[in-house]
């Protein structure tokens, strides 16, 4: 059995990631793994070992109609690149509904196409249009990552999957090990991209409002793009902010509390793949109010559901929660309790029943 894993941006964002434990996992399973992808970066998916890599040319731009045009033809070199590659035999396999070529070109050849959606902020309006009816199209089955996405975005003529995705078996080893040697800091940490959206500005904020803690934001972004999106700000001195990170382990050792501050109104959380790690070294955490991500942490049992934009109701709950150790204690064993629900292997087995139709 050949699966094409379609993924658009190879970078080090949360859906390479969900997709790179998917293709190891595949691999220990005897199949042959194919992955089609822009080269010229590194990124989760690179260098895996046993996989088969067929590489395109795709650019991100900031400017949307750039972003656009260049999406549009990595997507058409795409169809033509795999017209002679693919097998009506072969699985197609899309991650995230960008790489629409790869459902495209799978429909043509008569191939069985499944697609694991992350995703339903997505603008303009009409993209998400496209993107989403070219998927319920093409798709024969689709994977959801949580149950408010697939309410959210129904697939009436597909088979619709839920599949939590997972921490690693070997981040959360190495988290086991090095929870105990924790100290309580009063201590909290934002992983996120550098976008509006995502509530980087609410974390400065509530920065200067606690100053008597430590703030620390990690960023999927460069140092450049860091100083240019700060040029107008004045950070206060208990925050620092790092640039893109291979490794997140000294983060979530560091940090006593995780936290999301996606704003609905720009964003919507899906899931959150940073919370579930922050979890694996037993981290209460305080995630948006709507969303995949309320899934994920329960009001009062490992953490908060709270609006990124009410810093009164942050203070006031962070306070209570640094301030009263029981509390503390209490829900950081429930955070890990709560991690039963992601696990590696059961992620893995879960998508194989669904890639083998079983």
């Amino acid at each position: 059995m050949r699966i094409f894993a379609f993924h658009l941006l190879n970078d080090f964002s949360g859906s390479p990631k969900v997709l790179s434990q998917l293709l190891k996992g595949w691999v220990k399973n005897n199949l042959e793994v194919h992955v089609v992808t822009c080269g010229g970066r590194n990124g989760f998916l690179s260098n895996i070992a046993d996989v088969n890599y067929h590489y395109y040319n795709y650019k991100f731009a900031k400017n949307p109609l750039i972003r656009l045009i260049n999406l549009t033809l990595s997507q058409i070199f795409i169809v033509f690149k795999m017209l002679f590659v693919l097998k009506k035999t072969d699985i197609v396999y899309v991650n995230t509904v960008l790489p629409f070529g790869g459902a495209i070109i799978g429909k043509m050849k008569g191939c069985r196409v499944i697609y694991h959606v992350h995703e339903t902020s997505m603008k303009p309006v009409i993209l998400k249009r496209f993107l989403f009816g070219t998927a319920k199209l093409c798709a024969q089955d689709v994977i959801f990552v949580s149950n408010y996405l697939a309410k959210q975005e129904p697939f009436k003529n597909s088979k619709n999957h839920v599949i939590f995705n997972a921490l690693e078996d070997e981040f959360l080893s190495k988290a086991i090990e090095n929870r105990n040697s924790k100290q309580k800091q009063k201590n909290i940490l934002l992983v996120c991209s550098l976008k509006e959206y995502k509530g980087v500005n609410e974390f400065v904020n509530l920065a200067k409002k606690l100053n008597d803690y430590t703030f620390r934001l990690v960023v999927n972004a460069s140092q450049i793009e860091i100083e240019t999106y700060f040029i107008n700000q004045k950070k206060p001195n208990n925050l620092t902010i790092f640039s893109i990170q291979t490794n997140l382990h000294p983060f979530y050792l560091w940090a006593d509390l995780i936290v999301n501050f996606s704003k609905p109104s720009g964003w919507i959380e899906t899931f959150g793949l940073t919370i579930i790690e922050g979890m694996a070294y037993g981290l209460p955490a305080i995630v948006p109010i709507v969303g995949g991500i309320t899934e994920l942490v329960e009001n009062d049992i490992n953490g908060y559901q709270i609006d990124s934009t009410n810093t009164n109701l942050l203070v006031e709950k962070i306070t209570t929660l640094f301030e009263n150790k029981n509390l503390y204690d209490l829900m950081s064993a429930n955070s890990i309790v709560k991690l039963n629900n992601f696990k590696e292997n059961n992620f893995i087995n879960s998508s194989l029943k669904i890639i083998k139709n079983q």
